[in-house]
């Protein structure tokens, strides 16, 4: 019901010409997100976004710092291994942040962290961590110059952010990480988000190497060092997650 909600809205939203294509996706999780959950919750379910706005904003700036320290490290490491360099870009993109990044970033949080993977994690946690990811990995296979690799670091980005949002059971955290890990990739650091130019930036990226390290054309995603920054933080957020449990008890 959740899919089908989702599709009915977007087609509407298509017929009648809307204009900002990546607000179209935010309005439709929207939509789909409190129509299944007044239908099959009556309403009632912490779905993790309505929370008092100091508590949001302290998770989504923690989120921020998770997102800048992991693309962060990677750009660091590719740098130390192959000649790409970054030279001062254009500039920031503020009005791309407003009407690409944030609303990008909210509406896959809220499609592959909220409601649906919120069901699954109470009925299977393993199966919601693994299932969703692999999705989130599958919606990514048409982006431009997409690899193997690239998909599969996509994959364990979906881990990452699974455990972001197990993390505090709210989505805040997902959302800063999210929104801070496309933001560093492309806008500051001038590399391609999973295939995606953006139209200004602070810095750009000069020089190359070998695409397993550099990402390719597909952004520094793609680089095998990517993996390994991810498989860091997935061992840092687990440790997180079981210590949280073990204090809930």
């Amino acid at each position: 019901m959740f899919v089908c909600f989702y599709v009915a809205t977007l087609f509407i939203l298509a017929w009648i010409h809307f204009p900002l294509r990546y607000w179209t996706g935010f309005l439709c999780v929207g939509v789909a997100t409190a129509l299944t959950i007044a239908i099959f919750e009556h309403g009632e379910w912490s779905l993790g976004l309505f929370v008092p706005p100091r508590l949001a904003a302290r998770e989504y700036l923690l989120g921020i710092v998770w997102g800048v320290m992991l693309i962060g490290g990677c750009a660091i490491l590719v740098v130390l291994s192959t000649d790409v360099r970054h030279e001062p870009g254009r500039g920031f993109p503020w009005l791309e942040l407003v009407t690409v990044f944030i609303p990008a970033a909210v509406h896959e949080e809220l499609l592959f962290r909220g409601y649906p993977f919120q069901k699954l994690l109470r009925w299977n946690r393993a199966f919601a961590l693994v299932f969703i990811a692999f999705i989130f990995a599958a919606l990514h296979a048409n982006n431009t110059a997409v690899t193997v690799l690239g998909l599969a670091n996509v994959f364990l980005g979906g881990i990452l952010l699974g455990l972001a949002y197990e993390r505090y059971h709210r989505l805040w955290f997902p959302i800063g990480l999210h929104l801070a890990w496309n933001l560093m990739t492309g806008p500051v650091l001038g590399h391609e988000v999973s295939g995606y130019y953006a139209e200004m930036t602070l810095f750009t990226e000069r020089g190359g190497g070998a695409a397993w390290l550099t990402g390719g054309e597909f952004g520094i995603e793609g680089s095998a060092w990517m993996t390994a920054v991810e498989l860091v933080g997935i061992v840092l957020l687990m440790r997180k997650v079981r210590d949280s449990a073990k204090e809930n008890l």
